[in-house]
């Protein structure tokens, strides 16, 4: 792996030597894009990173305790893009740098670090309809498939790390309807190993399933903005987007579908059927944004058992989430936001109690998601009674 990693290095810093004397793209577009010479071929490669600082207080005995504070580096990213052969097969391929990225080797990862976020790609063989082909984000949540480097907040809600079904390798079919100019439908529908990405060993348990459906009907947001935080373009209309997604996992052998752990049992793997629903909403105008998601999650059996039916401690994360968040880009691209989560896994299940969590945030874009500084504050309660104090501040520089 060291050698592989000394490659790339070898390969960036020989692109970057050969083009001290090119004119690069504008801030924000890559670092390099390249045509082929007989147009047959091309390649866009950006990197970008995110710098965060966190702190945090737990309550108890009627009081904040000391404080724990923890500097990372959260995301540092390379990004490859273009088309091959034709501009109708057009690719992606993202590689995750930072150990936040690359945790999670295990033997089901050949015990290696998980570099490969995305690597895709995506053949639009007739008129609307486009076939995905590798390893992405499936059609789930909005808020998972907002890019990390387009957040309104530091990061993610408390929602999106309980429910979402984040990326896995197979195919995805993609179709869009343009009903008139102001009314669009989007249609998803994927087929994946189900276990989540980077899987070496094989399929363990059966197939995923998602299908997601969106409507548009006051039209097409300016700047891909139904996936991207905040209304930075500051639409001069109402823009409305409506989404539910179905992700139906057969036989999962982990705990939160094709997520989360493992469930071992006297034979291997317990398996069940799990399902999961989310439903979303994101309006934008003159900008204000306004960003709503709620999930469900429910499972055949949600307690593993081992062949004899004792439990062997596993449990299926059923349940339910709802997010809520809003904010506001101020005409110097200073941005406010507030949000709101709570989570209500089934305690008799899980053994969890209602967790919610408050987050006031505040946003300076400089070069909008491209270069910013983002901080928040989050207050999060648990049963009532576990309360903690969260502050983060963050840079993200995207070339």
């Amino acid at each position: 792996m060291k050698i592989k990693m000394l490659a790339l290095i070898m390969v960036l810093s020989a692109v970057s030597v050969g083009a001290q004397d090119v004119e690069g793209p504008k801030f924000g577009k890559g670092i390099l894009n390249i045509v082929g010479k007989d147009s047959t071929w091309s390649m866009n490669f950006s990197a970008r990173m995110q710098l965060l600082s966190t702190t945090s207080w737990d309550y108890s005995d009627d009081t904040y305790g000391k404080a724990s504070s923890n500097f990372l580096v959260r995301r540092a990213r390379l990004k490859f893009s273009g088309f091959a052969y034709s501009p109708k097969l057009k690719y992606k391929m993202e590689l995750g740098l930072s150990n936040r990225d690359i945790s999670g080797a295990s033997e089901f990862t050949g015990n290696s670090p998980n570099y490969i976020l995305d690597a895709v790609v995506m053949w639009n063989f007739y008129e609307n309809f486009e076939l995905w082909a590798g390893q992405t984000k499936l059609p789930g949540n909005r808020e998972r498939v907002i890019s990390s480097a387009n957040l309104q907040l530091v990061d993610r809600s408390l929602l999106n790390s309980r429910f979402n079904i984040d990326r896995d390798m197979g195919l995805q079919l993609r179709h869009h309807i343009d009903v008139s100019e102001s009314f669009v439908i989007k249609e998803m529908f994927a087929v994946s190993q189900g276990e989540g990405r980077n899987v070496t060993t094989g399929n363990l348990g059966g197939h995923q399933y998602t299908g997601r459906v969106e409507i548009l009907p006051l039209g097409e947001f300016e700047g891909k903005g139904d996936y991207s935080g905040g209304d930075l373009k500051r639409e001069s209309t109402p823009k409305l987007a409506l989404g539910a997604t179905y992700d139906f996992n057969n036989n999962a052998v982990k705990n939160r579908s094709n997520q989360g752990s493992y469930m071992a049992n006297d034979l291997g793997f317990y398996e069940t059927n799990i399902s999961t629903l989310f439903i979303d909403a994101m309006f934008n105008y003159k900008g204000l944004s306004i960003m709503a998601e709620y999930s469900n999650r429910d499972a055949e059996d949600a307690i593993a058992k081992n062949s004899d039916g004792t439990a062997t401690g596993d449990t299926v994360q059923v349940g339910n989430g709802f997010n809520v968040q809003s904010g506001y880009v101020f005409p110097s691209n200073w941005e406010v936001t507030g949000r709101y989560t709570t989570i209500d896994l089934d305690q008799n299940i899980t053994g969890k109690d209602v967790e919610n969590q408050y987050t006031l945030g505040l946003s300076k874009y400089i070069v909008g998601h491209k270069l910013k500084v983002q901080t928040d504050v989050s207050y999060t309660t648990i049963g009532g009674e576990n309360d903690g104090l969260m502050y983060r501040l963050q840079l993200d520089v995207h070339f």
